[in-house]
């Protein structure tokens, strides 16, 4: 594992560089939690640790992108160990007020770029929990 901040190579089970003393954590840069050097989400937060967004913006995904890689490789791994389970699941239904009035008025694109954001929004906070959209 290499040190955060001299890059020198330590051992996997390193919490301190041999070589600099500093910490081999990696800090969240929205909570400040300490992660594993390796880490690419947050163990607190679930933010991404390299400091780009959790999701794309909507103009670069296509409809299939709502189910992050992370996400849909996990529920794919475990296909066959979830076909046929039950569980108890939570769900969202999420009506916009005030949405027929407004959608009159604007322009499809228009309209289209507002729900976007509200999405984004959304999406950041399902996905953290490991949820899907529909």
């Amino acid at each position: 594992m290499k040190c955060p901040a001299c890059n020198t190579n330590n051992l996997e089970s390193a919490r301190y560089c041999n070589q600099c003393g500093s910490s081999m954590a990696a800090l969240c840069p929205a909570c400040g939690q300490p992660n594993t050097v390796d880490s690419k989400f947050c163990n607190q937060c679930g933010k991404r640790l390299d400091g780009s967004r959790s999701t794309p913006p909507r103009q670069d995904r296509q409809p299939l992108a709502y189910t992050p890689s992370f996400l849909a490789d996990k529920i794919l791994t475990s296909r066959a160990s979830i076909e046929g389970e039950r569980k108890l699941v939570t769900v969202l239904f999420a009506d916009v007020a005030g949405f027929t009035a407004m959608s009159e008025k604007l322009d499809p694109e228009e309209m289209h770029s507002i729900m976007d954001g509200c999405f984004t929004i959304l999406m950041e906070e399902i996905h953290k929990f490991e949820g899907t959209i529909n």
